[in-house]
């Protein structure tokens, strides 16, 4: 019978403020991988959203190049493939937590450099985007700039895996990722909603009893992820 041989997730350690230039930012580190997370504010928003008075969030997302055992090189001709979808889900993660309209017509972009990629790059993002988000409007507010706070619900994400005996790891490695017959990420709220669920089984296809499991898992897992993000912004 299928069981949780691990629920808390990898040390998570939040560095706040890394980068003077960004209105708010962090270095995100869960287990080995580590991620230098900005959010920078510009006064406008994409041509289709002008006079519609609501703002944007958008995300990039990259790895630089001693971020994994084999150098990787810049994508100076485009992003991949694997980088847009990595950043298009960080952006609406990021959204799901914001009222636009509250923003107003600016937008916030927030960047993900991975630094070391050891498993859940993107989970480790979405994170951190959201701390570093959470303190661009907290500049925002400071200054006046806006009256009310758009920040609807607390965002964070945790990748959940399924071994090849059929058990549930919270919060994988590199290793532990690919190895596993299963590969699940999710983004929650605090509240315990979910934003998304992406999950693919890349080896033996999963039952109902270990979706459940993989979604119990995640829940509880998120808490020690929200209690770090809690420790920089409470």
């Amino acid at each position: 019978m299928a069981q949780i041989l691990r629920q808390e997730p990898r040390a998570i350690k939040i560095t706040p403020n890394i980068n003077p230039y960004a209105a708010g930012s962090v270095l995100i580190e869960c287990g080995n991988t580590k991620v230098h997370v900005t959010a920078n504010i510009a006064e406008e928003v994409p041509r289709w959203l002008k006079g519609k008075g609501k703002g944007w969030v958008t995300a990039e997302y990259s790895m630089l190049p001693g971020s994994t055992h084999e150098r990787i090189r810049r994508e100076r001709k485009g992003i991949s493939g694997r980088s847009q979808e990595i950043q298009r889900l960080i952006a609406r993660s990021l959204r799901a937590g914001i009222d636009l309209e509250k923003l107003g017509e600016q937008m916030i972009t927030v960047d993900c450099d991975v630094l070391v990629a050891d498993g859940g790059t993107r989970t480790t993002s979405i994170t951190g985007g959201f701390v570093a988000l959470r303190l661009a409007i907290n500049s925002l507010l400071e200054s006046g700039q806006l009256k009310s706070d758009p920040i609807t619900h607390q965002v964070g994400a945790i990748s959940i895996g399924i071994d090849k005996d059929g058990n549930i790891i919270a919060d994988l490695n590199y290793e532990e990722d690919s190895s596993c017959e299963t590969d699940m990420n999710i983004v929650m709220t605090k509240a315990g909603k979910f934003i998304e669920v992406q999950g693919t089984a890349e080896g033996q296809p999963f039952s109902s009893e270990q979706f459940g499991m993989l979604i119990d898992c995640a829940k509880e897992s998120l808490k020690t992820t929200f209690a770090a993000q809690d420790n920089i912004l409470l």
